[in-house]
């Protein structure tokens, strides 16, 4: 989507972080923001910076795992500004902790928010965008963790692996429809994702803590160095204007990791001559596949 002036935005977790970057950068691009948030307090904080900056964006409460809100949400924002362009699945929680100890309520509250909470923007916003037949775009905030894996955040890293392959398949499916879809996949950001546990449902209380105690306490301060939210939400709107898949905003830190993982993984396939009906079905599947690619043309 080139040209995004006076087009809508929907942002998810744009109280704070990346959401709040973007909420920015995209008001200032001339789009008309709405902000959702679970937390009033940084409604409120955000909503006093718009103002104090002479911005506008219109704020939403919500909880991004309750379904029949965000239907709401998405009725409020087209009462208050009209159809919906834009909608950034950006809401997110994280928890630090051995994956092989946590409990059912440590994975349902997790995927229920990184996870569901995109399922449930794609669900509720892109059928309208599909029926005003405007085009439109969606980003799903991933991360870095949908790529490179480590210990300690093992749940987390579950859920950015699942955005990012809703995100790549997703693409092919709107690609007709004129929707362009990209996956954010952010590293270290100056935002308080350390906070996560503020938001977390007591009906999702668990007894399992982090396993390293000293890390937690140090995270306010390691956030301190992340990367603006307002040079991500510039990254972000470049994304959505040159309709990219993946929205990287950290380069030299991870270059050699990612060419290790596609070395290993390209290494690990089998040699062999494969059976030429298997190979007639997947020369068919590509050329499926590039005939939906043909179709991912930007206004």
């Amino acid at each position: 989507m080139k040209n995004v002036e006076g087009k809508v935005a929907f942002i998810t977790g744009g109280g704070s972080g990346v959401g709040f970057g973007m909420a920015k950068v995209f008001h200032d691009a001339g789009m008309k923001i709405a902000i959702a948030d679970i937390r009033q307090d940084h409604l409120d904080r955000t909503m006093t910076y718009f103002e104090e900056t002479g911005r506008s964006a219109h704020p939403i409460r919500l909880d991004v795992t309750d379904r029949e809100a965000f239907n709401r949400a998405a009725d409020e924002v087209e009462r208050v500004f009209g159809t919906v362009h834009i909608v950034c699945n950006n809401a997110g929680v994280n928890f630090f902790a051995p994956m092989d100890e946590c409990t059912y309520d440590d994975w349902d509250w997790l995927l229920g928010v990184n996870l569901g909470g995109v399922i449930n923007g794609v669900r509720t916003f892109v059928p309208r965008i599909k029926k005003h037949g405007e085009g439109g775009h969606v980003v799903n905030t991933a991360s870095m963790a949908a790529f490179i894996t480590g210990p300690g955040a093992g749940v987390y890293t579950t859920s950015k692996f699942a955005v990012r392959g809703l995100s790549e398949s997703l693409r092919w499916s709107l690609a007709p429809h004129r929707i362009g879809v990209s996956v954010l996949c952010p590293a270290l950001v100056k935002s308080e994702i350390y906070e996560s546990d503020m938001t977390r449902p007591q009906r999702f209380s668990s007894d399992i803590g982090p396993a390293n105690q000293e890390f937690m306490a140090r995270l306010p301060e390691i956030h301190q160095f992340g990367m603006e939210p307002e040079e991500i939400g510039e990254k972000v709107l470049r994304g959505i204007q040159r309709n990219d898949l993946y929205i990287f905003t950290h380069s030299d830190e991870f270059k050699e990791e990612l060419r290790e993982l596609f070395d290993e993984t390209l290494a690990a396939l089998p040699e062999g001559v494969p059976d030429p009906r298997r190979l007639a079905f997947e020369k068919l599947r590509r050329e499926m596949n590039a005939r939906a690619k043909a179709n991912m043309v930007w206004e």
